[in-house]
């Protein structure tokens, strides 16, 4: 069967009003996933609070989502608009290849992510034998091989085609480009990269916040008032997280179901406008991460702050930030006590022993 699945015509274009509404709103969420997901590459690599093995994962989710909004949103913003390919169907393969890749590496670094999260909160005396940076790496590296497994690979061989020939290479495939779909090829992507990675999800998460529930108990029974211990800590990244996999889900669940139903039930045309829509969310997802983690995470906000700061005074090459003190206490605004504080001089006598100022004004 021909891999364009006989498609002579170019879809309608939209109104000239309509296609400008429509081109400004893709631009802006193009806009919003490239800047969110530099400041996340940025904040994580020059703030020294928030550089750790989850947030190396973070950084690795923010690198997959910025090259999505680099190589594939543009490509697939003209697509939208014009309704048709200009470019080769080799670059059209590419393009396509690059988006199944990328969307299916910031999943699978979701999963990572939850993954770390909970042997941090169900075995926190025993994490830092599990979780390793040796570990974490071999991690990364499974995702990557799994992501280009199943999208550059049966692509460019025409796995996913219905018959042996590679798609968006047909004489009907003039000016289209389309990802066919066939029902091995739908149920092994969809199982690969959304549902399973679902599932675990879900149960991971579930888990956690029930073993948070109890611990957050025994921390106010015993700390009282006291200032919030680094196990409170490790519960509100806990619970950002799950804020995140929550907005995966809204983003993601509604395409693989459209994608799912046609590539196995339905006559495998991953097109027009409902998978259009349904798609875009998907990649919203992308511009939504950084924004959860500087509304929900504590040291990501303060770092985005910082950067800003930094960026409207030109001096981003300073912006190391020293860290804070596990322990110290922060006013009601947030901000440390020591804040805003003068600098006190120290000064010794020759018998070593310190003159406050007091005794140096005397």
């Amino acid at each position: 069967m021909d891999p364009c699945y006989n498609h002579t015509s170019a879809q309608k274009r939209l109104d000239f009003p309509l296609q400008l509404l429509v081109g400004s709103f893709l631009v802006i969420l193009i806009m919003i996933t490239l800047c969110g997901n530099i400041i996340v590459c940025l904040a994580v690599t020059l703030d020294r609070r928030l550089r750790s093995l989850t947030n190396c994962i973070i950084v690795s989710l923010a690198i997959t989502d910025l090259l999505l909004g680099l190589l594939v949103l543009p490509f697939s913003a003209y697509y939208e608009l014009a309704k048709e390919w200009p470019f080769s169907s080799v670059l059209c393969n590419i393009y396509t290849s690059l988006d199944v890749m990328l969307c299916t590496a910031s999943i699978l670094n979701l999963l990572m992510i939850s993954l770390d999260r909970y042997f941090a909160v169900t075995t926190p005396l025993r994490y830092r034998q599990l979780v390793t940076p040796s570990r974490v790496a071999v991690g990364l590296v499974v995702i990557w091989t799994v992501s280009l497994m199943v999208s550059f690979l049966p692509i460019h061989l025409g796995w996913n085609t219905n018959g042996t020939a590679v798609q968006n290479t047909g004489p009907a495939c003039h000016k289209q480009c389309t990802l066919a779909v066939n029902p091995v090829y739908g149920l092994v992507d969809a199982l690969l990269t959304f549902y399973i990675p679902l599932v675990v999800m879900c149960v991971t998460y579930y888990k956690i916040l029930r073993i948070a529930r109890e611990q957050a108990k025994r921390i106010n029974h015993t700390w009282g008032s006291s200032p919030t211990p680094p196990m409170a800590r490790e519960h509100k990244a806990t619970v950002t997280l799950a804020v995140v996999l929550g907005a995966f889900i809204v983003c993601w669940f509604p395409y693989f179901t459209v994608f799912t139903y046609r590539g196995v039930w339905g006559d495998g045309r991953v097109e027009g406008t409902p998978m259009s829509i349904v798609l875009w969310l998907g990649y919203a997802n992308s511009a939504l991460n950084p924004i959860l983690y500087g509304t929900l995470n504590r040291d990501f906000r303060v770092a985005y702050q910082h950067l800003l700061r930094c960026w409207r005074t030109g001096h981003l090459r300073n912006s190391h930030l020293p860290p804070l003190q596990k322990g110290q206490p922060r006013d009601r605004q947030g901000q440390g006590r020591q804040e805003g504080k003068p600098l006190k001089l120290e000064v010794r006598n020759k018998k070593g022993t310190l003159l406050t100022d007091g005794a140096l004004k005397r």
